[in-house]
């Protein structure tokens, strides 16, 4: 159902796109992820756009339908001005960014996932973006946390303050990897997001395994190129086979991470080891 109605509002907002009249034609180009790439003046624009084609299809965001956002922030890093270019001449800097973010969820609300939102570097504007938004929307690493291998070998220096990650099958990541790494984010009431490598094929297992192990999300790309349209057929076919097995399972409902109660937590803890040290030497004494 969330595919056919993708198409839908795809097919909506090509509709509104048209010139009217003898206007001039709206300037469209396909990116390397299958979607379609329009210039707009703002950040509300596009979201705008799938509001209007939701409202034509009788369709609420917030309630039939949610967004994601592949905000792909290091592809808006200016490296010669060390700042994000978040529009044709609009500069930001990352605190800047947080509040952009901070805004436009409190103007979008149905918007429940942000995907790199910042550069792993910026791991403070990270921390701050999940205590202003962790309780709002997921917050999710892809490009920002690249190795798998790495984050279960416990090395985490680089790896931001998140909700969850895109796992990916990159160099020499195993099945199992995914495996572990999933279990390890359930642990931590974080997400798993299972994400097609970037030089994709038309293996299609991942759609089995990201179903067989229950993460929240698949990240495919655009409906568009046989290799991405055998993983979405092959998704609608587990679909289908599920509902004649009757095994069908209704979606979850959404649960964001408040990190502001786990920083609170973690400062309670602290205060109890300290009084815990405190008595012990008193006992000393």
């Amino acid at each position: 159902q969330s595919i056919e109605r993708s198409l839908d509002i795809h097919k909506q907002i090509m509709k509104s796109l048209e010139p009217v009249g003898k206007g001039p034609p709206v300037i469209k180009k396909m990116s390397h992820l299958g979607c379609v790439v329009i210039g707009n003046e703002t950040l509300e624009q596009p979201l705008t756009l799938i509001q209007m084609a939701c409202t034509n299809l009788g369709l609420e965001l917030g309630i039939d339908l949610y967004l994601g956002i592949n905000c792909a922030a290091h592809e808006l890093m200016d490296y010669n001005k060390g700042k994000y270019e978040v529009l044709s001449g609009t500069l930001k800097n990352p605190d800047e960014m947080v509040d952009m973010y901070v805004n436009l969820i409190h103007k979008f609300p149905s918007i429940i996932a942000l995907i790199d939102p910042l550069r792993k570097e910026d791991t403070q504007q990270w921390e701050n973006l999940c205590s202003n938004l962790g309780s709002k929307c997921y917050l999710i690493a892809e490009h920002a946390c690249r190795n798998m291998s790495k984050l279960l070998d416990g090395q985490k220096k680089n790896a931001p303050k998140c909700s969850g990650i895109v796992m990916k099958y990159l160099n020499e990541t195993k099945t199992s990897d995914f495996l572990e790494m999933t279990n390890l984010l359930d642990g931590l009431k974080h997400i798993s997001v299972f994400g097609s490598s970037d030089g994709e094929s038309s293996d299609d297992s991942l759609v089995d395994l990201a179903v067989g192990l229950g993460t929240k999300f698949i990240k495919l790309g655009g409906l568009s190129r046989g290799e991405r349209v055998t993983k979405y057929n092959r998704l609608l076919a587990i679909e289908e086979e599920l509902a004649k097995n009757g095994t069908l399972c209704a979606r979850d409902d959404y649960e964001f991470i408040d990190f502001t109660e786990d920083e609170q937590e973690e400062e309670e803890e602290e205060f109890d080891c300290s009084d815990l040290a405190v008595e012990i030497a008193q006992l000393a004494l």
